[in-house]
């Protein structure tokens, strides 16, 4: 799926991934799409419950080898 912005966010611990992919939805318009990359496995799991808490859309989240990816829809 198509990402209209993509966050690096490798070799970052929790919560920083969670920080910056919240800083990176507040300068996107609502409907527009982050990809945040991220290597710290407990952002899968935080990433969940950041779209519940915040109402951005969890469109989805996959792992490919050390990666994880979580595509989410600005509210």
């Amino acid at each position: 799926m198509h990402a209209d912005k993509e966050l690096d966010a490798r070799g970052l611990n929790c919560p920083l991934p969670i920080l910056k992919a919240k800083k990176a939805l507040a300068d996107m318009h609502s409907g527009q799409t982050l990809k945040v990359i991220s290597t710290d496995a407990g952002s899968v799991r935080d990433f969940q419950a950041f779209a519940k808490q915040t109402g951005n859309l969890l469109v989805e989240q996959r792992t490919v080898g050390d990666d994880h990816i979580t595509l989410l829809k600005r509210r």
